[in-house]
């Protein structure tokens, strides 16, 4: 198998432990350094992960052990880093979204395209279990040819248990650009690629207050729609129903419902990696939980990164940049859709990822695991 690949983790807020998690023990990886504009916050992460250097952004950029960048950064430097880190011959994994703006995305995939370097994107909890399961299920002719869909994302808001959640309502936030990259990559994995939309949105109160941490009691000013519901015009002909929304409190909608002809899925909350999925059928007598048949089992975060280090010719990885990019390309066309008030047709397209086959933990955590 050779060295373990050199990680260089740029970002160390709260998503990053989870990472760590999963990375840290992992025998195909190895983090190599850290970094964060918190110094003291690098060099505590780095004192817990055995042989990881606490380093300034610039010298993990050109560290000769750094491989793959893990871009942990809020979303309005997610375009700086990774072009960064690509101009420094380094691949790059970021966290969702890929970027801010279209162009910004556009450019990180063409950049690195012209390096001769991947791109990989969060989020990778579509690959466990619960998506992939639902996946299995849909190709396999469960319920018939798929015609429709529902995905809802109803919360109060990140405020009330985010110390620091002024990003979220920033440029790059809001529901959809936070929450979007989830539901549509579950939905992209379920029916495939989106050729256009239609988006309307709202943003009802123009102040956050803080509702936890050292900022208690704190208000925040709110620049994008805190709501936004659009239909995604699958270019199967299928049509999906979005509505993300930090205006409400709660939901009993299941997080995805994909209608085919002969019979219906639930699919569980594709912002984690396993859950229930529930088949009812046109004849049959009532919802029935069917056992998870794909998918890597028990995964955390970072088993996109892993699956990315793993690629090659022969199996691109599976959260790549280029589903980031067509992610991306949907929610800008969804906010543009709801300004403009029109129907907007996307500038991109992307082939379904491999489906996950089933994994089980022990395997897809040994660097034996081929991957595939």
């Amino acid at each position: 198998m050779g060295d373990p690949h050199g990680i260089g983790v740029v970002g160390l807020g709260v998503i990053s432990r989870a990472y760590l998690d999963t990375l840290a023990n992992h025998p195909t990886v190895r983090v190599v350094a850290v970094a964060d504009l918190d110094a003291a916050r690098a060099a505590a992460a780095a004192a817990a992960i055995s042989g990881a250097e606490a380093a300034s952004i610039e010298r993990l950029l050109h560290h000769p052990e750094v491989a793959t960048v893990l871009n942990l950064t809020i979303p309005a430097a997610h375009a700086e880093i990774s072009g960064a880190a690509i101009d420094a011959g380094r691949n790059v994994y970021v966290e969702k979204p890929l970027a801010v703006t279209f162009p910004q995305g556009r450019s990180i995939i063409d950049r690195a395209a012209s390096a001769g370097v991947r791109v990989g994107c969060a989020p990778d909890t579509v690959l466990g279990t619960g998506t992939q399961t639902a996946r299995a299920a849909i190709d396999g002719g469960l319920i018939g040819r798929p015609l429709c869909a529902s995905a809802v994302m109803v919360t109060p808001g990140h405020e009330r248990w985010h110390p620091d959640p002024d990003f979220y309502y920033a440029p790059g936030g809001g529901p959809l650009m936070d929450m979007g990259p989830y539901y549509i990559s579950a939905l992209i994995h379920l029916l495939g690629p989106v050729r256009a939309v239609i988006g309307a949105a709202s943003r009802l109160r123009d102040v956050r207050v803080i509702g936890s941490g050292l900022r208690l009691g704190q208000r925040i000013p709110v620049q994008v729609p805190t709501h936004v519901t659009g239909v995604l015009e699958h270019a199967s002909g299928a049509l999906t129903t979005l509505t993300t929304s930090f205006d409400g409190v709660a939901t009993t909608a299941a997080p995805i419902e994909v209608q085919g002809e002969t019979g219906t899925l639930a699919v569980p909350d594709p912002n984690t990696f396993d859950g229930e999925v529930r088949h009812l059928s046109l004849d049959g007598p009532g919802w029935r939980s069917l056992e998870p048949q794909a998918g890597y089992v028990a995964a955390s975060r970072g088993v996109g990164l892993i699956d990315l280090v793993r690629s090659d010719e022969m199996r691109p990885p599976r959260a790549s940049g280029e589903m980031g990019l067509h992610a991306l390309d949907i929610m800008t066309a969804l906010l543009r859709s709801a300004a403009e008030g029109r129907r907007v047709e996307l500038t991109t397209a992307v082939e379904r990822p491999a489906p996950v086959p089933l994994t089980a933990a022990e395997k897809w955590r040994s660097a034996l695991a081929s991957g595939r």
